[in-house]
This record gives C-alpha cells, sequence and structure tokens, in this order.
C-alpha cells in the first residue's frame, strides 16, 4: 500500500521531470550544487534519480543534510529551478569554483639568501626566515618570552595541503585530509608529477623567480617546471603553514587540502573541510582565500565551528578594493588585509571594515617551500596565517579563548587608518590583552 505522502510525492517527482524534459535540448558543462535536503541521503539520491543529477557526497554537516550534487547535460537555470520543487530540499545554491592567485612579486626579498640553519623549538630552519621583517613588526619573539607561549592547540589550514616532512615543522604535523582525491593524506607533494619532483628535491643556490608571484629557492630545472600554469598555487599551503608555525612554533597543524596544485578548488570542499576541523578539535581555522559571493551553506559551517569556539581567520582578498568577500566579511570570522614592511597598506589588498578585522604583514614574506625549501610571495593569503599562529598563542595563554574574545584581543593593534580597522597586527599587545584579562578573571 502507498501512502499519500508517497503518491504526493511520486507526483511531485512525475510533473517536474515533465517540466524538465524540454531543457534536455540546451545541454551545459558538468555543474556542481550543494543541496540541503531535510530527508537525508535517501531524499536527496529520489530527487536526484528523478531530474538527472548525481550525488556526491555529504559534506559533514551534524545533521547528514547537506551534500554535494553534480549536473551534467541538463540545463543548469532549470535544475535549480526544480529542485527546490523536491519534498525535503530546504535549498540549493552553486558550488563556487574558487580559484588562488597572488599579486606580483616586487624584487626577490633579501633573507631568502640568508640559508644559516638554527634551531627553532623542534624544527631547524633558515635564519631568514626567522628574522624576517614581518616576524620583527609584529612582535612574536617579544610576545613568545615575555608570556611563556609558544602555540598549543591545533590550527587546521584550509589550502592546496603541506609538505609534512619540512624540517622547520614536520614534528607538530598531522596527518589530515585531502579533499580534492579523498583521502587521508595532505602531502601536497603528490601534486607533481615524476620528473618535477626529483628536480625539486635539493633545492637550489639562489632564489629564481618561479611564476610572477612566487619566488623560490629551487634549481632552475625545477623553477621552469613549476613555471607551468598547472602548479601556479603549488607550494601555498606549504608558505601559509609555515607562517602559523613561525608564530607559534608548538601548535599542531592540521591541513586540510581543498585546492589543487593550480589554486582550483570548489566551495563544497571548503565546507567539508570547515566540518571536518571542528570535529576533529581545531582551536583556529586559517583560511587563505576569498570568495566574491557568500556561501549560505559555507556561513552555517563557520557558525557551526564557533559554537564549538573556534576561532576563524580569513584574507581579506587581494582586489585593492573597499568591497566584502568570503568568509572575511562573516561577522565571526577576523578578517585579515595587507601591510607593508613600513606599515602602510598594501596597493594590492581590500580595505575597510566590511572585511578587515585587522591587518598584518603581507609583502615579500618568506616562508616554508616543498623540498626542505623556502619562498617569498605576498599577499593576504600570508597576513591571515600570522594572526592565525597569533590565536594559538592565545589558546597556549588560556583554552577559554573564543572567536569573541581573540578578537578582542587581537583588536589591540598598531592602529593605522580606518581603512585597516583596528590596525595592525601587534602580537606582543594581543597576547597582553588576553593575559590580562584571564589573570583579571581569576
Amino acid at each position: 500500500m502507498v501512502s499519500g505522502v508517497a503518491m504526493k510525492r511520486v507526483w511531485i517527482m512525475f510533473l517536474a521531470f515533465a517540466m524538465l524534459l524540454p531543457a534536455l535540448e540546451a545541454q551545459t558543462p558538468t555543474q556542481r550544487l550543494i543541496v540541503r535536503d531535510k530527508l537525508g541521503r535517501n531524499g536527496i539520491q529520489t530527487s536526484c534519480l528523478l531530474l538527472g543529477c548525481n550525488v556526491v557526497g555529504n559534506l559533514g554537516d551534524p545533521l547528514g543534510q547537506v551534500f554535494a550534487v553534480t549536473v551534467s547535460g541538463l540545463n543548469l537555470s532549470k535544475v535549480l529551478s526544480l529542485l527546490p520543487l523536491q519534498t525535503g530540499v530546504v535549498s540549493v545554491e552553486v558550488d563556487q569554483v574558487l580559484s588562488l592567485v597572488g599579486p606580483t612579486l616586487g624584487a626577490i626579498p633579501q633573507q631568502l639568501d640568508d640559508k644559516v640553519p638554527v634551531r627553532y623549538y623542534s624544527g631547524t630552519v633558515w635564519h631568514g626566515y626567522l628574522t624576517q621583517p614581518a616576524n620583527q613588526i609584529i612582535r612574536t619573539s617579544q610576545a613568545q618570552s615575555t608570556f611563556h607561549v609558544s602555540g598549543t592547540g591545533i590550527v587546521a589550514i584550509i589550502d592546496t595541503g603541506i609538505d609534512p616532512r619540512h624540517p622547520a615543522y614536520s614534528s607538530v604535523v598531522m596527518p589530515g585530509y585531502d579533499f580534492t582525491r579523498n583521502s587521508g593524506n595532505a602531502d601536497e607533494t603528490g601534486d607533481l608529477n615524476h620528473s618535477t619532483a626529483a628536480v625539486l628535491d635539493g633545492g637550489g643556490a639562489t632564489p629564481a623567480l618561479v611564476n610572477p608571484s612566487l619566488a623560490a629557492v629551487v634549481s632552475k630545472p625545477a623553477a621552469a617546471l613549476l613555471s607551468n600554469p598547472s602548479y601556479s598555487a603549488f607550494g601555498h599551503g606549504t608558505m601559509t603553514a609555515g607562517l602559523v608555525h613561525l608564530v607559534a612554533p608548538t601548535a599542531k597543524l592540521l591541513p586540510l587540502k581543498t585546492f589543487g596544485a593550480n589554486g582550483a578548488g570548489y566551495a563544497s570542499n571548503v565546507i567539508r573541510a570547515i566540518y571536518y576541523a571542528t570535529n576533529n578539535h581545531a582551536n583556529v581555522i586559517s583560511m587563505s582565500f576569498s570568495f566574491a559571493t557568500t556561501s549560505p551553506e559555507m556561513t552555517n559551517a563557520i557558525n557551526v565551528a564557533n559554537g564549538k569556539g573556534v576561532i576563524c581567520v580569513a584574507s581579506a582578498g587581494n582586489d585593492g578594493k573597499k568591497i566584502r568577500v568570503y568568509p572575511a566579511s562573516l561577522p565571526n570570522v577576523m578578517g585579515i588585509a595587507s601591510t607593508s614592511d613600513r606599515d602602510v597598506q598594501s596597493s594590492f589588498s581590500n580595505y575597510g571594515s566590511q572585511v578587515v578585522w585587522i591587518a598584518a604583514p603581507g609583502e615579500d614574506i618568506m616562508s616554508t617551500y616543498p623540498g626542505a625549501t623556502y619562498a617569498s610571495s605576498s599577499g593576504t593569503s600570508f597576513s591571515a596565517p600570522l594572526v592565525a599562529g597569533t590565536a594559538a598563542l592565545l589558546v597556549n595563554v588560556s583554552n577559554k579563548v573564543n572567536q569573541s574574545t581573540a578578537s578582542s584581543a587581537l583588536a589591540h593593534a598598531k592602529w593605522l587608518s580606518t581603512d585597516l580597522n583596528y590596525g595592525r597586527l601587534d602580537t606582543y599587545q594581543a597576547v597582553n590583552a588576553w593575559f590580562t584579562a584571564v589573570t583579571k578573571s581569576h
């Protein structure tokens, strides 16, 4: 016996399919959608069986209601109009694709030539990395020594992955996850082919421009191979992780690979990564990317993370405009702009309180690079992890810190202009503010 509810669903699906038939001639390439269905996997699979879409998988939300769906060979606008009519479907949005693009690098910074090895907590780093102007400007060493903090907890880094064998931080790297391949290894060196990996091993004698936005200490053959557009964002995740580690060298690094070596990534994988970080007890999420338009389900994922005490930090974007980008413009995310080593707003950085909480150095930044070497680049991508690392120092002071209290502490910055809201990151002031608040509460 078929129930009345089931019969109603059958009729709705029949009518929807009848409406869809004329659209079959207007074929489009494969598109991805993000769908929330309160009936869960069974509900969305039934709808896709009718409409011709395909369920890629659940995105990890606590209720098991959010899915990535592909649409191939059908008119996307028609599917977008029909899916919300299906029983159980609550919302549908296009799965945005983002490409990580950085501003052009100026002259190769001098610190890339400073390769003297020094011990830094449990790792070995180059002297130029440790003493670079950006690290001195934000007063990392002063904060660490005065308050006896070096970072604790877990910082999730949503990016292109990481080189887990880098001698700077190999002892603090967690396995992470690769959402581009659905595998439990976020090693971004897996994006290289055998010939490229071979020439990358061993680094190089002098820094070389790999592409317009990156200089790295690699051999000439490696630089030539990595200049291929398919590797335009290779090393991005290793670099952002290295900046978290620079500020918080004993915090655990949880690499979550959502972008390929070419810099392309789906919003759905970012959402999966946010839920993964939350479920795996991350204290901080560092997001060095920005979408031009908001994603409701990304907002939901960040709200869940925030509700569990996770501190969220994101780059403000490199458009050089007073605009909103996401997730930096969300109310429970700290958006981070870029400044030069002269405490001037970077020309490429987005600005304004609608997207910026504070700024941090982001020009000619030196950081770790795959293959036990180092590289330099610019962009708000490299400002955000300095703040994420500072947040891990706050966790070290007291794990009671959350988005609100971390934001308040980090607002104790060096004021520069209204365009940069509370000003440029001062790690010492931020830790001091939280340390004082914790001390008073006792």
